[in-house]
């Protein structure tokens, strides 16, 4: 049996101002600080119908403030049009795990990265990224086998572990990571956007009825294109596919929370285009 990898969080010849280290440490979640910390490569993986909404600021500042290397992943490329994907700088890599699209050219982006350090020692590639956004399924793609475990619920991947690419590069998976400053179980928008992005599953949401009445404001089309009907109001959306699959309460009520996460659930499948 093949000993696991330790993860430590200072390796030979990294040295540190115990000032900076403290400063900088603040700005992130303990588990995100940790990854940074280890890795000499780092992946973001980003939503490809939501680029701008599952990128994280402080940590592409952070990275810029050091030697290390970051790669923008756009993943779920199959789910929009490829003339919708508002790209980001280079380095960049377009995948679709469930297509298992663009994933050699990622895994050639990393090794050719890896190449320039120039290190004796392994080089450490961490994966940080929203909650439910892939990251476990993009790293079992790449090192060609089931060794992340994944699950459709929001935060399944519960601690650190290492994984080997080649024999010079490791990978490390890790927890889905939310932005300090969108730390909210109130915040509506913040909700919002979570549920958006499949962070927060149609599950977990207290009141899904204002969740969809939000995505409405924005995705009005694409809800009435998948669910053929023609509206300008989210509840009556709600009323229409709450009688058309039987959705009802005693009384022939409809049962709109019943309703609306069964809407949540096809948009957070990717079964309602955008």
């Amino acid at each position: 049996m093949k000993p696991r990898y330790s993860f430590s969080s200072r390796r030979t010849g990294q040295a540190r101002d115990p000032k900076n280290y403290l400063k900088k440490k603040k700005k992130f979640p303990e588990i995100a600080q940790k990854v940074l910390d280890e890795s000499d490569i780092v992946l973001q993986i980003l939503d490809a119908r939501f680029i701008e909404d599952t990128r994280n600021p402080e940590i592409e500042e952070y990275v810029k403030t050091t030697k290390k290397k970051l790669i923008q992943v756009i993943n779920k490329s199959d789910l929009t049009l490829k003339n919708k994907i508002k790209l980001p700088k280079p380095p960049y890599a377009i995948i679709s795990c469930t297509k298992r699209m663009g994933i050699k050219k990622l895994r050639d982006k990393i090794k050719e990265l890896a190449h320039k350090f120039k290190k004796s020692e392994r080089i450490i590639v961490g994966v940080l990224g929203y909650p439910n956004i892939g990251k476990s399924s993009i790293i079992n793609l790449l090192i060609g086998k089931k060794s992340a475990p994944t699950a459709s619920e929001a935060g399944f991947t519960k601690g650190l572990q290492k994984l080997k690419l080649s024999e010079n590069i490791l990978v490390i998976d890790s927890p889905g990571v939310i932005p300090k400053q969108e730390y909210s179980g109130v915040e509506n928008e913040k909700i919002t956007k979570h549920t958006k992005i499949s962070s927060r599953t149609y599950a977990q949401v207290k009141d899904p009825e204002t969740i969809i009445a939000e995505l409405f404001k924005e995705y009005s089309n694409a809800l009435q294109k998948h669910f053929k009907i023609k509206t300008k109001s989210p509840e009556h959306l709600i009323e229409k596919i709450g009688r058309q699959h039987n959705f009802l309460k005693k009384g022939n009520e409809i049962n709109y929370d019943k309703t609306s996460r069964f809407i949540l659930k096809l948009w957070q499948e990717g079964k309602i285009k955008i």
